[in-house]
């Protein structure tokens, strides 16, 4: 995934303005506080809330 680094700085949650994380896979962007994920679609990330998908971070062991 190459998201530029200063844009992934100032992108955040539209939701609930919290910070994100890549994920790579499926790709995307994660909200930890929502438990969302805003997918990367031809590496654009689609920063709508109606497109977002459920999404849980995994647990450590």
């Amino acid at each position: 995934m190459s998201i530029d680094p200063f844009l992934l700085s100032i992108l955040v949650c539209p939701k609930c303005k919290g910070e994100l994380q890549t994920i790579p896979n499926p790709e995307g962007l994660a909200c930890a506080a929502c438990h969302l994920l805003y997918p990367i679609k031809d590496e654009i990330p689609v920063m709508l809330v109606e497109e977002a998908l459920p999404f849980q971070h995994p647990t450590p062991d």
